[in-house]
């Protein structure tokens, strides 16, 4: 279990990440209306998370108008946005299981949504699957996350996972860092999405060999040179300068 890279950053520059990483969500069509979450610990605090204000759309949100809630999902500073407590069972679940969770990232898209209703899950037929089936589990269905009871189960489902596919239901991703989480989610989004495309095109698919995905965590830090998240996060970040400034506010 590792340690939480949120801890280096000041709370402004974790306010800061985690707006950018919400409208990013929305910029590359993985909202759900106002439906989904991005949760990230507050560095230095006592089980303090950031959380978005229920009602306000993906592309709307700044560093300021985030939430600050406890681990039971009650604001614990002044906010005149409300949060959604159910939505956060899942989040503060995942939270509490794993100290390297500095980020939880879940998402309803199309696409996530259509694979995880596959039975066999996410297959390797692409490079980008090879990087998510290396960490990859799943969690069956229990009808909106209202029930204290499903916290055991989805806590021994993930078990030292960082992609969770929650079946019927959507993709969660979980990173030190909210870009930890961030270029999970890409990869995971990109998988689906190469998954439907290639099976709804009619002809025989090769899936990738065991021994080639064996390999892939390693192949990703040579990738990345051993930057991760780090080598993308700033250019994502002039992207939405560009494109839908404001966010840090």
């Amino acid at each position: 279990m590792g340690i939480n890279d949120n801890a280096a950053l000041t709370e402004a520059e974790l306010r800061r990440d985690l707006a950018a990483a919400y409208r990013l969500v929305a910029l590359f069509g993985w909202d759900d209306l106002v439906f989904t979450h991005i949760t990230a610990k507050v560095p230095g605090s006592d089980h303090h998370f950031l959380i978005n204000p229920y009602g306000m759309m993906f592309e709307e949100i700044t560093a300021s108008s985030l939430v600050k809630i406890d681990a039971q999902g009650n604001k614990v500073e002044d906010s005149p946005w409300p949060v959604n407590p159910a939505g956060f069972l899942i989040h503060s679940t995942i939270h509490h299981a794993r100290e390297d969770a500095g980020c939880v990232m879940h998402t309803h898209s199309l696409n996530g949504v259509a694979v995880s209703a596959q039975k066999e899950g996410l297959l390797p037929l692409s490079q980008q699957s090879l990087f998510v089936l290396s960490s990859l589990a799943y969690h069956d269905y229990e009808g909106v996350a209202l029930e204290e009871g499903e916290r055991a189960r989805l806590e021994a489902d993930l078990g030292t996972a960082n992609y969770f596919m929650l079946r019927n239901h959507g993709l969660l991703t979980i990173g030190p860092r909210v870009s930890d989480a961030f270029l999970a989610m890409y990869l995971f989004e990109a998988a689906c999405l190469i998954q439907v495309r290639a099976l709804s095109g009619g002809r025989e698919t090769t899936r990738i060999g065991p021994d080639i995905l064996a390999g892939a965590q390693r192949m990703q830090q040579q990738v990345t040179h051993q930057q991760g998240s780090a080598l993308v996060w700033p250019g994502l970040l002039r992207r939405l300068d560009r494109i839908n400034p404001g966010y840090a506010d």
